[in-house]
């Protein structure tokens, strides 16, 4: 019986890849929230006037939802 075919029942939740993006999540956020001041963004043609942290935020999910699409379809092959 090779190592691969045991199962001990439980998983270890604590990688070091989920500890390293948990972290990063935690950064990012943290770094999303002090950042409160208006700016002006060109969104293609118009110019948006927003607080930056919204804009942040925006950046943060656009970038969550790729990455997990981009996750679930490799895990699908």
């Amino acid at each position: 019986m090779s190592p691969k075919d045991v199962s001990s029942g439980s998983t270890n939740a604590f990688t070091p890849a989920r500890i390293a993006v948990t972290v990063l999540a935690i950064l990012t956020i943290v770094f999303i929230c002090v950042n409160t001041q208006d700016v002006t963004i060109r969104v293609i043609i118009p110019k948006v006037t927003m607080p930056l942290w919204a804009a942040l935020l925006g950046v943060f999910v656009a970038g969550g939802l790729c990455g997990a699409y981009l996750f679930r379809r490799r895990a699908n092959r």
